[in-house]
Formats: C-alpha cells, structure tokens, sequence
C-alpha cells in the first residue's frame, strides 16, 4: 500500500476517539522516481506557494 511506503498513516484523535488517519503531506518526486522533497503536516494556506517555490529554485 503507497501510504505504507510514504508513511502517511497516522493515529489521529477525533472527538475523543483515536483512529489512523492520513497525514496530509505532499512529495515532489523526480523525472527518474527519485523522492527529492517531502513536505509532512501540511497546512492549506499558503502551501501550494511553498511548493512551488521549492520547484522553482530547485529543479528548474
């Protein structure tokens, strides 16, 4: 399973009541498959930003 591989899952706590869950996390892989950056707990605002500035003075 690919959550397995990236390590995504998770214990989490709803209401009161711990379940796994998936860690929102974004991977930047490149043209050869290789993992080249991980971003873990991601927060919504402001991220795809993040990522795209990473790209941008990174790998292009």
């Amino acid at each position: 399973m690919v959550c397995s591989l990236y390590d995504v899952l998770k214990e989490k706590n709803m209401y009161g009541k711990k379940t796994i869950g998936i860690e929102r996390s974004t991977f930047i892989i490149d043209t050869k498959g290789c993992l080249v950056k991980e971003f873990r707990k991601v927060k919504v605002d402001g991220h795809v930003e993040e990522v795209l500035k990473y790209i941008n003075e990174n790998l292009i």
